[in-house]
């Protein structure tokens, strides 16, 4: 089987559109590929975190990667720190790196922006360590957003800077993106991602919302002066963000929810949209509650991490060996 390799950060609550944009997708991936699922937490702190704040989003996200139906029989599902090599390799992947390629990393330039001179040095080293936890695990396709795919491409960019220095140690991994469903906008601007960082609480459902939260979150979502229930993006991005999300959310076609609602007002397309989503929503909450607090969820994790590090330490000593670090 090939392998998929895919990292999310524990940096607050996961939105509809991470659900979505990426995590539904995973579930049928896992009877194709053999797949590694990891918790990034090195990758959260390249910004100040408060210590419990990241521990419970750790814990919350094992649990959310769970819940969506993700089998441990199946998955590889660990956390990032757990696993050595990919702090050992993340620097070897930097020293791989050139300073002007990563400043040249646009979410680098946009979190950067505006910080003056206080800038983490994290946050310019982030590529490198994700191109490590990538290449760690022989990956063939890393399923993405349209907004990592310049990370990915540097990915593959040292990988091959590093062959063709010290021999052939990295597969090229190949860069997948889901085709519906990959970008997920916000309910108050159909132009702009959902996210969880949102100043506007309207703009994203999180995935943990409550049936009444989510309601409210719908029905006040933009739309337009038009009336009309029909997907066009350039001229309708608002009431075509609210069709993708029904039709992922429900498994109809987006023009048989245009078929359905032709004629019919935006009250009435709200209200059942919001109970497709409570719907949607419901047993993977419910599966989260049991799962959060278990020491179930512990037993998953220690046995992800060890199943991970047997993996990436051995790419570990080979990427050195290559280097003529290891001495055996």
């Amino acid at each position: 089987m090939k392998t998929i390799f895919s990292g999310i950060q524990p940096s607050g609550i996961l939105t509809l559109g991470n659900y979505l944009g990426a995590m539904k997708h995973f579930v049928p991936l896992q009877d194709e590929f053999n797949c590694f699922y990891c918790i990034v937490d090195q990758h959260a702190i390249t910004v100040p975190q408060e210590p419990a704040v990241l521990k419970d989003n750790v814990r919350r996200l094992a649990a959310l990667y769970l819940a969506v139906g993700l089998d441990p029989e199946k998955v590889t599902l660990f956390v990032q720190s757990e696993v050595p090599a990919h702090a050992k390799l993340g620097w070897i992947m930097l020293c791989t790196s050139y300073v002007g390629e990563l400043e040249r990393m646009t979410q680098f330039k946009d979190k950067a922006s505006g910080r003056g001179e206080s800038i983490p040095g994290g946050l310019l080293a982030y590529p490198p360590l994700m191109a490590a936890d990538i290449l760690l695990y022989n990956t063939d396709f890393v399923p993405v957003g349209e907004d990592q795919k310049q990370h990915l491409e540097l990915t593959r960019d040292l990988a091959a800077r590093f062959n063709n220095r010290y021999g052939e140690v990295f597969k090229i991994p190949d860069i997948r993106v889901a085709e519906v469903g990959a970008r997920i906008m916000s309910l108050q601007d159909g132009t702009k991602k959902m996210s969880k960082s949102d100043p506007n609480q309207g703009g994203f459902i999180s995935m943990l919302d409550d049936p009444d939260t989510i309601v409210k979150k719908v029905k006040r979502a933009q739309t337009d002066s038009e009336g009309s229930i029909r997907f066009d993006k350039e001229n309708k991005p608002a009431i075509s963000n609210l069709l993708t999300i029904y039709s992922l959310c429900s498994g109809k076609s987006i023009q048989e929810l245009e078929a359905m609602y032709d004629g019919k007002g935006y009250g009435a397309f709200k209200t059942e949209l919001a109970e497709v989503v409570v719907e949607t929503l419901k047993p993977i909450q419910d599966r989260f509650h049991k799962l959060f607090g278990s020491p179930e969820l512990d037993d998953i994790l220690t046995a992800g991490a060890k199943k991970a590090a047997d993996v990436a330490n051995e790419m570990l000593y080979k990427a050195e060996k290559a280097m003529g670090m290891a001495r055996l």
